[in-house]
């Protein structure tokens, strides 16, 4: 009896250290070419219609597709209008934001959480009418005001309404001096981290990562931040002068080096590293893959996104 109760202990504390506490729908997964499968997540808590979309390279297209894979439930419209509660949008770049652009006037009021350069670019070169009209609330006139810009400063946590998530961004160098940023999600005391497009520190010549792992570290050895959504965009083969900003394997495999430096032996472990942002031309995500999970010395729990495939999360 006493065996029996001990098994049962233990499966439970194995049940709760495994609880899922994000669900991660990849509406779009490339970084570039493919205009109807590019970088968008919709983050969301276990059984939660509300989500956040890190990111919205690709919105409509995906929202379907992951209607038609059953990880969304609900009309395309729905999901669009009632389901995303608001937009991180971690840098200026089309891949990363021409769904939000283009899906505005079918859009309901919601935010866009934004660092300051973004929020400048956003203003002043898409949502002006020259290239669409001002569905934002600042900006250019007329103001249609459906968006309501949340600018965010670095370290500084908010909450996003009608969500149960708060976000923190953090800036990231992607080609120095161009300004990307991550954001950094929590959910009671479970975090998430997202980065947008990102060059190593070495290549970059910065020290955004660095900042970055040091913030990250703690939450890292505290099992409370076990999932880092990051770009991959090249294989190994790509010459470091023609990265345009981006990771590949080996860089990705540098960063994490670092990253362990600050965590402690074996603290990587398990993490999950879901691969973001590779370029599909040719074989290039196959490739990348093989190379990630052939040279995998920390031991990461690396994941590979399909477009519409909800990803359950720790």
């Amino acid at each position: 009896m006493k065996k029996t109760t001990l098994s049962l202990f233990a499966f439970l504390l194995y049940t709760v250290c495994q609880a899922q506490n994000f669900d991660v729908v990849p509406l779009g997964i490339y970084g570039g070419e493919q205009e109807d499968n590019l970088s968008a997540y919709l983050v969301g808590a276990p059984k939660d219609n509300a989500f956040i979309c890190l990111d919205a390279g690709t919105v409509n297209s995906g929202i379907r597709k992951a209607i038609e894979l059953k990880s969304l439930n609900g009309t395309a419209e729905n999901v669009l209008r009632d389901q995303i509660k608001g937009y991180f949008i971690s840098h200026g770049h089309l891949d990363h934001l021409s769904g939000l652009i283009i899906n505005s006037p079918a859009d309901s009021k919601k935010n866009i959480f934004v660092m300051s350069p973004v929020l400048q670019i956003l203003q002043n070169h898409y949502f002006i009418s020259d290239t669409w009209i001002n569905f934002a609330d600042q900006g250019q006139k007329p103001i249609l005001g459906k968006y309501h810009y949340n600018e965010l400063q670095e370290g500084i946590e908010i909450p996003a309404p009608n969500t149960p998530f708060f976000l923190t961004a953090y800036e990231l160098s992607h080609v120095n001096p161009y300004k990307s940023s991550a954001a950094l999600v929590r959910r009671g005391e479970h975090y998430l981290l997202y980065l947008g497009d990102t060059g190593a520190d070495r290549i970059e010549k910065s020290d955004r990562l660095d900042i970055l792992w040091k913030n990250m570290a703690p939450l890292i050895k505290k099992k409370q931040l076990n999932t880092i959504l990051i770009e991959v965009s090249f294989p190994n083969s790509q010459p470091e002068n023609l990265l345009f900003g981006h990771l590949t394997p080996n860089l990705l495999r540098e960063e994490l080096e670092k990253l362990k430096e600050k965590t402690g032996q074996n603290s990587l472990e398990n993490l999950n590293i879901v691969v973001t942002h590779r370029k599909p031309t040719g074989n290039n995500p196959e490739i990348i893959k093989k190379e990630l999970l052939e040279n995998n010395p920390l031991k990461v729990n690396y994941i590979f996104p399909e477009q519409g495939v909800k990803i359950s999360l720790p």
